[in-house]
């Protein structure tokens, strides 16, 4: 298996490199130069299998060339057995042909945790056969840098630098992410948006000095292995629910639109997926883009708002590049002039053609932060379910859906309530309590640096921080 950048510019890669690498070297992203293809067979001998045994099948195309079998098989045992939930990812039926995949029960409550802590032994089992270092440095909208770090943490050949838009996460988020006490990790609480941090990263992945100085990786989904490892979940939910033999519609609740793209991934490996219904909060440059009167494809950036559900509060969307590179027939210099002029411009048609095969698959719905308080309340009390405001949305985007058929409805919850307990409290008057290892979190110390959005500011802190712990 071979990965191609989707910018054209940057060599070809195996899964070790692309893994190691993260950000392609011409600033795109890495994505299969072929896709795996599962037949109906194929997905039909995934039947009565656990959730890590589908996970071996699904990912053993992406990196049979540099991880044998064996060995895949025991990092994914490893990985979910630590999971709190005999199912790890346990499906609830909310009515007629509507159904909710809980990805909240791994250490730190978030549906990242189901690829990162997989990916955290993944460069573990890397660098110990390269017998190599790297560093990570990750934009975090609030779960993903908890997941990294509880992924992470403690390991002698890897330094992680994690940086969060400063008063935009929870309490809870930001917690999971600076009370964690380990060498390796260092928290870094940027003066900005998502959108900041996450240029950020990228910033500091085009320095190549700096990048080559301390072999950068990255965990976002900019990293390949992420979107890899999230398409299992995908699998496991239309197995479990009757694939192929039946057809799928999924509602996830989007941001940098990594979740639901590792669903398009499945759907062109060949599974039964009809369409996604892609949630989003106010800041819903997607919901605009999918519009159905958008018929040009016109992409326009808006001012980041802050709102309940801030790992959605982004307004460029890193994965929707590996979707235009399908969508412009993976012709890379075509995707890098759209986005240098999307950059510069903060707006673009991506024209008619384009646009309608897209929107043949996604569809966009938002909603207000008071519609996500008023769905949390509604959900609680016709399902009994209580909802953090990301999932809800997916929820409530899934339900808003048109042209339903008789497909069945698949909506994503992607973190636990107690994630974000004042939303939940504010809309149901209950308040979702922290399961017992996370207990006492609130009464733990905080360890983290605020820093301006200057990227030599940024640059130099990471220089003596590897220094000191060099030293």
């Amino acid at each position: 298996m071979k990965y191609i950048s989707t910018r054209s510019g940057a060599p070809d890669l195996d899964f070790e490199g692309v893994l190691l690498t993260g950000l392609a070297r011409d600033g795109g992203l890495y994505v299969p130069e072929n896709w795996p293809q599962f037949s109906k067979d194929d997905i039909k001998n995934l039947r009565g299998l656990t959730y890590s045994e589908v996970a071996v099948k699904v990912i053993q195309p992406f990196v049979r060339d540099v991880i044998p079998d064996f060995d895949l098989k025991a990092l994914v045992k490893d990985t979910y057995q630590q999971f709190n939930h005999s199912a790890t990812a346990p499906i609830k039926q909310l009515g007629p042909n509507q159904w909710l995949t809980e990805l909240f029960h791994g250490p730190t409550l978030a549906f990242k945790d189901y690829p990162l802590q997989l990916v955290g032994r993944l460069f573990d089992y890397i660098l110990k056969k390269r017998k190599n270092k790297i560093t990570i440095i990750g934009a975090t909208s609030g779960d993903t840098g908890s997941a990294a770090i509880e992924a992470c943490k403690d390991k002698k050949s890897i330094d992680v630098f994690i940086i969060h838009p400063k008063n935009r996460v929870s309490e809870v988020q930001r917690r999971q992410m600076t009370t964690v006490k380990s060498s390796n990790i260092h928290n870094i609480a940027l003066d900005g948006t998502f959108d900041d941090c996450q240029d950020m990263v990228k910033d500091l992945f085009a320095d190549q000095v700096f990048r080559d100085k301390h072999n950068l990786s990255a965990v976002n989904s900019i990293n390949w292995a992420r979107i890899m490892a999230q398409i299992v979940y995908y699998f496991w939910t239309a197995v479990s629910l009757g694939a192929p033999d039946r057809k799928f519609i999924y509602a996830v609740p989007t941001g940098n639109f990594g979740n639901v793209y590792a669903g398009y991934a499945a759907k062109k490996m060949g599974l039964p997926i009809d369409r996604f219904i892609i949630g989003s909060n106010e800041n819903n440059i997607l919901t605009r883009f999918f519009a159905p009167d958008n018929i040009k494809g016109r992409m326009s950036m808006s001012p980041v708002v802050k709102t309940l559900s801030p790992s959605m509060d982004i307004q460029v969307s890193s994965n929707f590049e590996r979707l235009l590179f399908d969508s412009l027939d993976r012709d890379g210099k075509a995707v890098a002039n759209a986005l240098e002029a999307f950059r510069k411009n903060q707006t673009i048609e991506f024209g008619e053609q384009s646009w309608s095969e897209m929107s043949k698959i996604f569809e966009g719905i938002s909603l207000s932060d008071e519609e996500t308080k008023a769905s949390i309340k509604n959900i609680y009390n016709s399902t009994g379910e209580l909802l953090d405001p990301h999932s809800v949305i997916g929820l409530m985007a899934g339900r808003k859906a048109k042209n339903i058929n008789d497909n069945i409805i698949v909506s994503l919850a992607t973190a636990h309530p107690a994630k974000f307990p004042d939303t939940v409290n504010k809309a149901t008057s209950i308040y979702p309590n922290l399961p017992a290892h996370l207990s006492d979190l609130f009464d733990r110390d905080e360890n983290f640096t605020e820093l301006p959005n200057n990227i030599d500011t940024i640059r130099d802190y990471i220089n003596k921080k590897i220094s000191e712990r060099s030293a």
